[in-house]
């Protein structure tokens, strides 16, 4: 029997995906083979898989503070968003359709033998699997045939911890209420609860603590103190997307944000840059004329999204920005706006459209066939410049521009274009900026002071205070006799 125990919540953004990472990395301290798992997810920040798939972006981070390679298996079902009501769907690291919300609900029953499965292989190789659920225990409108919270639970037998976030306020009755709308048989998969993001005086929340374990018959495992560090981990939710604090003589990035915006932690690195200022640019608000970059970022509807940027008029700002001298980088999606066309004739993104881009650069997308999920590195064109990122797209483009690539990758194939005059840049690669020298040769280019930091470094080292933090205010030991069935 695989030993495990899943984290679920009073509802999204409680911190779930941040406490599976900081789990994996404490139990992984202590010597444990640890493993992440989320059955259901709902993102457009996905990574690449070593065996050549797709997972969200938390079980990449979980993955990373566990030690362990990514595997298709820690996030089996995957949902990423394509309109209000229609998402694609991953089933183990591959497309296997589009669904709207609705019709969703009918395919959960076979999905669940995929996220048995993998669940299964992951058991098999490790001492602990720590589970995250999705959203909130307590949708109880969604339960019939569910994946994702109390129906893998008890399909499984893995014992809960519910968490409260009480930074949202109202952490008493969002616990307490679980409890009340959950079947019994449901409630009683949950083992104990913790209080995540609190603020002051522990002891003031004493007799709060005490209130919900008498209510809910659930003991109290943990008062978790917000951990201010955790704005420097990879976001998964487009929630956690947030742009730089205002820095004195910082050089401005611009980055408009579009409704399918995907793979934003591509931005993280630029963040930590003191040097820089990120600004996201929300909708109503132009372009600023004092940014130095605009940075188009990934999109999971490409289409979709070029038709909102120029409805917000980002197009005239664009422009407008490229004659007074400025610069563009479009990556991935964004890539494609910046081309001449975009054409998707297959209807891959809805229905079957041509339609112009931005022009900035001479090629054109064609959106068709297989989905390219690959880790990729190489050179800098015309430099020695490391790069090191990976591919997640449909479609090619080609044109012109693309005899002046933006990489060359190992194996001799190039990619990426670059203008004439060498201010507009577009390429398929993500996860660029990670890299020191690729990034301070950004920050060069934009005439951005630079820095030593070893983004990478940071990041594991924030995983080691995370886990520090957790042993600190959980009961670390309670939570493995719990996945023993304790």
């Amino acid at each position: 029997m695989t030993r495990a125990f899943m984290v679920q919540g009073t509802g999204s953004n409680v911190g779930k995906s941040l406490l599976v990472a900081g789990f994996c990395r404490l139990f992984a301290r202590r010597g444990l083979r640890v493993r992440p798992f989320k059955p259901q997810n709902m993102s457009n920040n996905a990574a690449v898989t070593e065996d050549g798939g797709e997972i969200g972006r938390a079980q990449a981070l979980q993955a990373r503070a566990a030690g362990v390679p990514l595997s298709v298996h820690m996030n089996p079902v995957l949902l990423k968003p394509q309109s209000e009501i229609g998402a694609q769907v991953v089933v183990q690291g591959k497309v296997v359709g589009t669904a709207r919300a609705r019709e969703f609900q009918d395919w959960k029953p076979r999905l669940m033998a995929a996220v048995k499965e993998s669940f299964d292989r992951l058991g098999g190789e490790a001492d602990l699997v720590i589970v995250e659920g999705a959203g909130s225990a307590s949708e109880v409108n969604l339960r019939k045939g569910d994946i994702a919270n109390m129906g893998f639970a008890r399909a499984t037998g893995t014992p809960v911890v519910l968490v409260g976030d009480i930074d949202r306020g109202g952490v008493i009755a969002s616990l307490v209420g679980t409890k009340t709308v959950l079947d019994p048989d449901d409630a009683a998969m949950i083992r104990g609860f913790l209080v995540n993001r609190f603020r002051g005086d522990p002891g003031l929340f004493a007799d709060g603590m005490a209130f919900v374990a008498e209510r809910t018959g659930w003991p109290a495992l943990g008062l978790i103190p917000h951990f201010e560090e955790a704005r420097r981990l990879p976001a998964e939710d487009i929630l956690g997307l947030a742009g730089s604090d205002a820095r004195a003589g910082a050089v401005v990035i611009a980055v408009p944000v579009t409704p399918r915006i995907s793979n934003f932690d591509d931005l993280d690195p630029l963040r930590e840059e003191p040097g820089v200022e990120v600004r996201l640019i929300h909708p109503g608000t132009p372009i600023p004329a004092e940014a130095t970059l605009v940075l188009l970022p990934g999109s999971k509807a490409t289409i979709d999204d070029l038709e909102f940027l120029r409805r917000e008029g980002w197009d005239i700002d664009i422009a407008a920005h490229v004659r007074r001298g400025g610069r563009v980088m479009g990556l991935c999606g964004g890539y494609q706006m910046l081309g001449r066309v975009i054409d998707d004739p297959e209807g891959l993104e809805g229905s079957p459209r041509r339609v112009e881009g931005l022009g900035l650069l001479d090629v054109e997308t064609r959106m068709g066939g297989d989905k390219r999920l690959v880790a990729a590195s190489g050179r800098l064109a015309g430099s020695e410049v490391p790069v090191v990122g990976y591919e997640m797209h449909l479609g090619v483009s080609q044109g012109p521009d693309t005899a002046r690539p933006f990489a060359t990758l190992a194996g001799g194939a190039t990619d990426g274009a670059v203008s004439r005059d060498g201010r507009v840049v577009g390429t398929y690669l993500h996860g660029l900026f990670s890299g020191a020298e690729m990034r301070r040769q950004l920050l060069e280019t934009i005439a951005a002071r630079t820095s030593d930091l070893d983004y990478e470094q940071m990041v594991d080292d924030v995983l080691d205070r995370l886990a520090e933090h957790l042993e600190a205010h959980v009961d670390a030991d309670r939570l493995l006799e719990i996945s023993s069935g304790q």
